[in-house]
């Protein structure tokens, strides 16, 4: 326990971390790689690129239907993993966590099912004016073929959402509120225990998509006391193909399965199929056996550096990252909001972001720049896209100003 508290107290040795990330070490065209494309999908720390490697090399079997011994060893790392994340976002049970193949998975497989079940003509679904396109999508489908209508929360001009509306939105024909934690082009982060509050006032549940906060923000699924919550294993420094669905126990219970096929049933007959209990019931075939195990080792890595000097230097970041951009000519912010974490958006003068992130990448600099699947919100600004950097715990302030350097050095090539 002496080790745990030194870790909490201490800084963060980011040059020694920065050692964990192996892509970190390379150039691009020829200078020192600049990753600020995190927002997009973070690097992965050596154990996490290990223990998925050893999962193949040493005990690559199926999970859960096999007595042999490889598939216990799959299976108990499997559901370690599954107890690992659970007590990261404090779930109340291991069973509330449903493996997905990523946030985009998680909220269809709750658009769906929510709509096969609960949503019908006069319904309504609450969404924000700056949700991804993942949380627009599923539910326009859901409205779609239930008859339900999609409502949007307004935002104002520096990209918050405007609470008075969202309050006068709800009301009985309310089914499900689904609005993102943290934007993922403006990083604003929203008042989302407010929204969780105002919604069970009237005993509407709340989904949060949280991939762009599971990795900057220590969440408590049970304090916050939200109903599902959605995130990507990719953005928090664990596999593609990964994610996860945590669902109260109640909610999952009352939904149908999403897909049918092998794991997810109890009995089969040709006249009737019993179902499993949770969180079988919605893992229907073979899983991404390696990413999950990989995923639990991501966040176990998490946990051992620390979220809360994670947050506290990513802030620190954030703050030098704004202080230091406001001063370069002609920069213009796509959101502006009081509270932010993980992403700044940003046009200078009128370059193209294509033009600037291109002239970046030649810097070594790696830039996320076009709508971020965020049209909508695009269309709001009445721009075609932005330039986007986001933020991660090994980044520096060395970084930022080379960051700001390279905008430099690329608008006085391109005006």
């Amino acid at each position: 326990m002496e080790h745990i508290a030194n870790i909490v107290t201490d800084g963060l040795d980011v040059k020694q971390i920065r050692k964990d990330f192996p892509i970190l070490q390379q150039q691009v065209h020829g200078k020192p790689l600049v990753y600020f494309d995190n927002g997009a999908t973070t690097q992965k720390p050596q154990v996490v690129i290990d223990t998925e490697a050893r999962y193949y090399e040493e005990y690559n079997s199926n999970v859960h239907r096999g007595v042999h011994h490889l598939s216990q060893v799959a299976t108990n790392a499997y559901e370690k993993a599954r107890i690992t994340i659970a007590g990261y976002i404090n779930a109340a049970d291991p069973h509330e966590v449903i493996f997905t193949a990523g946030t985009t998975a998680s909220i269809n497989l709750v658009a769906n099912t929510m709509s096969r079940r609960f949503l019908k003509p006069g319904d309504s679904v609450i969404i924000s004016a700056m949700e991804h396109h993942s949380n627009i999508v599923p539910w326009q489908i859901a409205c779609e073929e239930t008859g339900a209508i999609l409502k949007v929360i307004p935002i104002n001009d520096r990209g918050e959402l405007r609470m008075d509306a969202y309050e006068a939105m709800l009301d009985d024909s309310v089914k499900i509120v689904a609005v993102t934690y943290v934007s993922n082009t403006m990083g604003t982060i929203n008042p989302v225990q407010d929204i969780i509050t105002l919604a069970h006032a009237r005993n509407i549940p709340v989904l949060l998509d949280a991939a762009q906060a599971i990795q900057h923000i220590s969440i408590d699924v049970q304090a916050l006391d939200v109903d599902f919550l959605a995130f990507s294993g990719h953005k928090i420094y664990g596999p593609t193909g990964t994610g996860v669905l945590y669902g109260k126990k109640e909610w999952l219970n009352k939904l149908p399965p999403y897909q049918g096929g092998g794991d997810m049933i109890k009995t089969v007959t040709f006249e009737k199929t019993t179902y499993n209990e949770l969180p079988y019931k919605f893992e229907a075939g073979t899983p991404n056996i390696a990413g999950g195990i990989a995923l639990g080792a991501a966040i176990q890595y998490l946990q051992q550096t620390g979220i809360s000097k994670i947050q506290q230097w990513e802030e620190e970041l954030m703050e030098y990252a704004m202080q230091e951009l406001r001063q370069i000519d002609g920069i213009r912010f796509i959101g502006d909001a009081a509270e932010r974490s993980g992403a700044i958006s940003f046009l200078v003068h009128n370059i193209h972001p294509f033009d600037m992130g291109e002239l970046l990448d030649q810097q070594g600099i790696a830039v996320r720049t076009g709508h971020h699947c965020t049209e909508p919100l695009m269309d709001i600004f009445k721009i075609p896209g932005t330039v986007r950097a986001s933020l991660s715990f090994y980044n520096t302030k060395e970084e930022i100003d080379k960051l700001v350097a390279g905008i430099k050095r690329a608008s006085a090539m391109l005006l």
